[in-house]
């Protein structure tokens, strides 16, 4: 499809990347969103916890939305969409990865970009429970590149998911590692880094075997956390290897279903390879929308509802 003009105006006082950026990680709140959890266990044998909220009347549509780095389901950037589409008559299944609610998981291994292996288990889930007709997916940076890479890889998605909706979207992974490493984005990347090791830590104990202290020790980056523990604990030869693997850019020519990405211009997390033109050029179903603002999911807007907030419910309408 041709590029998406975008229609994205954001306040005089956000057009920084660092303002909208660090404003909505760490400022924006959002009110009014109740969530019960519930936990599934996957197929081998560890878990994940799903955060549902519901619209007032009985729906049968539903989101499923991805949360980035570290993140959980009770981000302001996953709470503000289930927030619109509950208003909007439609249900909202907040994903926490492996790990990432409030409880360490069960095995060595963890969650990465392209674990696209526990997606594809929330979905069935979400099917058999025999209450959806139609099924989207939003996906916010690291869950942005595991959603098209999910609809991508697969050729028999299942009937009831309808369309995917990715912001901030890492499309290539190398190249937004090279982005976050750069001087730039250096307060970014030790924090990153500083959950990481710390959520790893306990690992050392329960799974010596797997992950000496030595080893440990030797993570100053995020390309050695990669090299160390992702690659090690999921099956990849080294960091370049997961970076090259768990791409979605490799996938996106043969996504079937509508997929909106929206990457803004300044978002500094992301390399000239995260903006796939040419696959959106090429692909009838794929959509790139590159608003000149916005950050690293930081799309601020009026009323407290986010710009990708409000595209993704129109996308899905347009449906």
């Amino acid at each position: 499809m041709p590029i998406i003009e975008s229609t994205y105006k954001p306040p005089f006082w956000a057009k920084k990347s660092f303002v909208s950026t660090v404003f909505s990680g760490l400022a924006r709140k959002v009110d009014g969103v109740e969530q019960t959890r519930e936990r599934i266990t996957l197929p081998d044998g560890d878990f994940i916890d799903l955060d549902w909220s519901y619209s007032e009347q009985k729906s049968k549509k539903v989101i499923i939305l991805l949360h980035g780095l570290e993140g959980h389901a009770q981000r302001p950037y996953i709470t503000g969409t289930a927030k619109l589409f509950n208003d909007n008559g439609m249900d909202a299944c907040a994903v926490n990865f492996r790990g990432c609610s409030g409880e360490p998981n069960l095995l060595y291994r963890s969650y990465h970009s392209g674990s696209t292996e526990d997606l594809e288990a929330v979905v069935n889930h979400v099917i058999s429970k025999d209450a959806y007709s139609d099924i989207y997916i939003k996906g916010i940076s690291l869950g942005a590149n595991m959603a098209l890479k999910y609809v991508g890889e697969r050729t028999n998605l299942p009937k009831e998911v309808k369309a995917v909706i990715s912001v901030s979207t890492p499309c290539d992974l190398k190249g937004s590692c090279d982005a976050l490493l750069s001087l730039k984005n250096k307060h970014y990347a030790i924090r990153f880094l500083d959950h990481l090791k710390k959520k790893l830590k306990p690992k050392l104990n329960q799974f010596p075997e797997d992950l000496t202290i030595n080893e440990y020790n030797s993570i100053k980056s995020l390309i050695d956390f990669d090299h160390v523990y992702t690659a090690k604990a999921h099956g990849f030869k080294d960091a370049f290897d997961y970076y090259e693997k768990a791409s979605c850019s490799q996938y996106l020519q043969n996504i079937n279903i509508p997929s909106l990405i929206v990457n803004a211009l300044n978002d500094s997390f992301l390399s000239a390879e995260c903006y796939p033109v040419k696959a959106a050029k090429t692909n009838v179903n794929l959509f790139l929308e590159m608003p000149k603002y916005g950050g690293h999911v930081g799309f601020i807007d009026k009323k407290n509802i986010y710009y990708n907030e409000q595209r993704a419910l129109d996308f899905v309408k347009e449906q």
